[in-house]
């Protein structure tokens, strides 16, 4: 006769197998959580997509007010990411409105549906991870990504790079499942729409799935052929109708980052980078653990090859940026994963004792660089928090005259996005190319300036912002130096201004 299960059974059966599915994403998710909640404001980078939310979710359709038809950027970027997130983020937004909540919760709302779409295809590369290396890899694969920074970090910031990132992995998904069309869709989606350059990836991964005959050359010409032309189809639609003009914008990205080459002007670096500063720093204790593994699992060199022949083509690109190559970190964490797994599953015989508290000690410090690296991030957006105290500072005075805040170039590629924007009687101004000369003729209240006098002004308080890091004897080992970086200034000639106490600038 079979007995009932008693209902603390039924409740505690229900949580393992809750933990057991879903624990690692749960994990995951509260750190790139938390790095939303305590680092919320964006960079110049991110500058479009962000812009672009806003726009959508608070003009809709009414184009000429978006933000991209005054402030263009250097090439454009596809609207169907920020669409796309901006649509799944719509009702809670929609709440937070009827609640008369700023819009500044909005910016929460977009970047937090960003990282479950993130983080959703890591699910989808971890359950794959699972299936083909064992729990083990599985784990260690999600304790090397926890004890990272910039993967967790970088999920939810609306980057191109991001969006093409989750395409990415669901591609390195498929490639697990040995489902070799599945990955050329992926990759093809991602090449098209959000980042040209993923054709490399593209090439590399195309060519070992050729030559392991998982796929013949005609199933992937017709495959890839009729997913370019739906996608391409797809965004010279969108972005035709948002930009104006008939327009593919990865083409022209394409066109000034490969073809006229002018991406150097932003910044240059030497060819081998990318593995002797941007891997080291994103990878950690996974770095040296990858580079093992090729030595260990003879399986992983039909995925570490193609990936790292990825970052190896592209360090020919003087222009080098961390996130250019953040696709390649979670297969590189594969195969770190499997090395730790390796020496855990080891740890009882003698030599691999030592490799073992050796491994326990390097993510612990891995862990502690991360922390490092979160404590100077924070501190890497001053315009963003200059902006929030001018609002909580003037909140509390009595005024009702019209507030209009210059941002300059600065403090808007540093933290300020239209999120931040209060309703009037504040009004914004991001106009570029004023000499400091002609600002007490513009008639501004409040200035956001990397100056620290401005003629007509008067420096009300400033903002300080990361410096550098500096290694000492002692207790903390590294000390995060700050330095002021943002200024906010009052015209002298509104009296509500001249009335108030200010903390000013020394």
């Amino acid at each position: 006769m079979a007995t009932r299960r008693k209902p603390h059974q039924e409740s505690k059966g229900w949580l393992s197998k809750f933990v057991q599915e879903f624990g690692w994403d749960v994990l995951l998710g509260s750190i790139a959580a938390f790095y939303v909640f305590m680092v919320p404001y964006t960079k110049v980078e991110e500058s479009f997509n962000v812009q672009a939310m806003h726009d959508i979710l608070y003009h809709r359709h009414h184009i000429g007010k978006y933000d991209h038809l005054d402030f263009p950027g250097v090439v454009p970027r596809t609207f169907i990411g920020s669409l796309l997130v901006s649509i799944l983020a719509s009702p809670v937004v929609l709440v937070l409105h009827l609640l008369h909540a700023p819009k500044f919760y909005s910016l929460y709302a977009v970047r937090l549906v960003l990282g479950c779409i993130t983080l959703s295809s890591l699910r989808s590369l971890r359950i794959e991870i699972r299936r083909k290396f064992g729990y083990h890899v599985e784990a260690f694969f999600v304790i090397l990504t926890s004890a990272q920074f910039h993967l967790l970090f970088y999920s939810t910031r609306p980057l191109p790079n991001i969006f093409a990132f989750c395409l990415v992995t669901l591609a390195y998904s498929s490639w697990f499942r040995g489902d070799a069309l599945s990955t050329l869709k992926c990759l093809t989606i991602a090449t098209a729409v959000f980042r040209c350059d993923t054709v490399l990836l593209f090439g590399t991964i195309g060519i070992s799935l050729l030559l392991s005959k998982s796929v013949s050359m005609k199933e992937a010409i017709k495959c890839c052929i009729s997913t370019a032309f739906l996608c391409i189809g797809l965004t010279i639609l969108v972005d035709t109708i948002m930009w104006g003009r008939v327009l593919w914008p990865e083409l022209e990205v394409f066109w000034f980052n490969s073809v006229l080459n002018r991406s150097s002007e932003w910044g240059t670096h030497a060819f081998h980078w990318y593995f002797t500063s941007a891997l080291p720093r994103s990878l950690l204790v996974a770095y040296p653990l990858f580079m093992l593994a090729l030595l260990l699992d003879r399986r992983l060199w039909q995925y570490i090859v193609p990936v790292f022949s990825f970052v190896l083509i592209y360090s020919k690109l003087p222009h080098k940026e961390l996130r250019f190559i953040i696709g390649a970190v979670p297969i590189f964490n594969v195969a770190a994963a499997i090395t730790a797994s390796r020496v855990y599953n080891n740890r009882k015989k003698t030599l691999w004792r030592w490799l073992y508290i050796g491994m326990l000690v390097s993510i612990l410090i891995s862990l502690g660089c991360s922390i490092v690296t979160f404590m100077a991030s924070y501190e890497n957006y001053p315009g963003g928090y200059a902006l929030k105290a001018l609002h909580q500072s003037v909140g509390t005075t009595n005024t009702t005259m019209d507030r209009r805040v210059h941002i300059d170039s600065f403090a808007a590629m540093n933290g300020v996005s239209r999120f931040l924007e209060n309703n009037p009687p504040w009004r914004y101004s991001k106009e570029e190319g004023i000499t400091l000369a002609e600002y007490h003729t513009r008639n501004f209240t409040y200035l956001l300036s990397e100056h620290s006098k401005i003629d007509g002004f008067q420096c009300l308080f400033f903002v300080d912002g990361f410096s550098k890091a500096r290694l000492r004897i002692g207790f903390p080992p590294i000390i995060l130096l700050r330095e002021p970086k943002v200024f906010v200034h009052g015209n002298i000639g509104h009296e509500d201004i001249a009335l108030s106490n200010w903390p000013g600038c020394l």
